[in-house]
């Protein structure tokens, strides 16, 4: 069983301010003394970052896609372990499923899963009395939902206050603050900076959190609203574990001497999901951070490099320049330790992007075009690699606007329905666009952690791919 106050933040659809709020929440309750955490519904590791700098531990994602539905439970438990109180921010909408499928991956979905009390933030600034029957809807629309209550932004008076509670307490929904349209400022550094200004622990990104914290504590009842997260029952469900005991029989067990393994990042964190780390420490490993914006050499010792979906592409500029970190990334490539990368560090490996120079490693080029490419894709391993063995099949994510021409190597990483093979494995890379979760593959870390281990001194044959 476990305990945990906690909430889900959610709204009729985006841009009503939940992102705001929940980082607020969190700043405000941990400036007050209480031990919080924060979750984000589906794979967004921007707002995940800022949710766990305002909340003073890693945040994390909640995506039943990426992990299956009977692993966000569990992952909940392990996050939100010995705190006062969980907040998770939802996606979009509440019913709402970037992939379709509401019934299981939908924030409603995710609330009802943790059977916690859901509380919708509304924007009011075009609404009256009709506040009533929006928030009524959404309460009746799912007989198993929980909607404990409202916060409402965008007020425009005092007078217009009085009208929302008024109405919306002929329908008995709870009004846990009301901000102003002043209130709630876009303080937040701009989405394309990703989660670097928290990696770095920027001076914008902390002063941000913490005027959002302000914001909160003076505008929302804080006291009723920890009433409504100390009444979510126990959960039935133990919490999950990065321990080797849970990979499937028959992979390889870790070396004797723990090897080093770099992940991507910087003080504040790695460009990967939280329980990549947890993972490859459990699986025998150390783990030590580089950053590849500014780090001009692998730390000693360095046997293996990961770098996570979270790299944006934004700071092309920053990974060109750094020439020294590119040379010792292809040498690691070169000599044959593992180098996992998602993301931006496809791109990275690349010999350019946009004209400028990155680390050589793959005989391709990277441009930019406009549009996002954005999605999950249920994705087959075309070639055996320290990753995964040819046949394995995952869900991953894609956001990226750059593409590599080619787009596959000789021996390519993935393949999908309705695209041609995607990605390069070579040696030891395995890099592609497509992100993974690995809470739900922990086998990766344990082949990482092996191969790792593993003496290299070969340089191996064949020209980079």
């Amino acid at each position: 069983m476990t305990a945990v106050p906690r909430l889900v933040l959610s709204a009729p659809s985006s841009g009503h301010g939940t992102n705001a709020l929940s980082i607020g929440l969190l700043a405000a309750l941990a400036d007050r003394g209480v031990d919080v955490a924060g979750f984000k519904v589906g794979p967004d590791q921007i707002d995940a970052a800022y949710l766990g700098l305002a909340a003073g531990r890693p945040g994390r994602n909640l995506d039943a896609r990426l992990v299956g539905a009977d692993r966000l439970v569990p992952l909940f438990g392990h996050g939100a372990e010995g705190v006062g109180l969980a907040v998770v921010q939802g996606t979009m909408g509440l019913y709402d499923s970037v992939a379709g499928r509401p019934e299981a991956e939908s924030t409603a979905a995710v609330a009802t899963a943790l059977r916690s009390p859901v509380v919708l933030v509304v924007d009011v600034a075009a609404m009256g009395q009709s506040v009533a029957a929006l928030v009524h809807g959404f309460r009746s629309y799912d007989e198993q939902l929980w909607l404990g209550g409202v916060i409402l932004t965008q007020v425009a008076s005092q007078r217009h206050e009085t009208m929302l509670r008024e109405a919306l307490d002929d329908v008995d929904v709870p009004v846990y603050g009301a901000l102003r349209r002043h209130e709630l400022p876009p303080v937040l550094p701009a989405r394309r900076h990703g989660v670097v200004p928290v990696l770095r622990r920027d001076g914008e990104a902390v002063r941000a959190v913490r005027r959002l914290g302000e914001a909160v504590a003076g505008t929302v009842d804080l006291d009723r609203l920890l009433a409504l997260a100390r009444s979510a029952p126990a959960l039935p469900v133990p919490a999950w574990s990065p321990s080797p005991a849970a990979n499937p029989p028959g992979e390889a067990p870790p070396p004797a001497e723990a090897p080093l393994v770099a992940l991507a990042g910087g003080p504040g964190g790695s460009y990967s999901f939280p329980e990549t780390a947890e993972l490859i420490r459990a699986a025998g490993a150390r783990v030590v951070t580089v950053d590849p914006l500014s780090d001009e050499a692998l730390p000693a010792g360095v046997r293996a490099l990961v770098v996570g979906a979270g790299l944006p592409e934004s700071y092309a500029r920053e990974l060109s320049a750094n020439r020294r970190l590119c040379i010792a990334v292809a040498e690691l490539a070169r000599t044959g330790r593992p180098v996992l990368v998602e993301g931006a560090g496809l791109l990275w490996l690349a010999r350019e992007l946009d004209g400028l120079p990155m680390c050589g490693v793959l005989d391709a080029i990277g441009e930019s075009r406009d549009g996002l490419v954005v999605g999950y894709r249920e994705a087959t391993a075309v070639s055996d690699s320290v990753l995964a063995d040819a046949g394995a099949v995952a869900v991953g994510y894609k956001q990226h606007a750059a593409v590599l021409t080619p787009r596959a190597g000789q021996r390519p990483a993935w393949s999908w329905d309705g695209g041609s093979p995607e990605g390069f494995v070579w040696r030891g890379v395995h890099a592609s666009q497509l992100g993974l979760h690995w809470a739900a593959h922990p086998e990766v870390a344990t082949r990482l952690v092996a191969a790792a281990g593993v003496a290299a001194g070969a340089e191996g044959v064949g020209a980079p791919a």
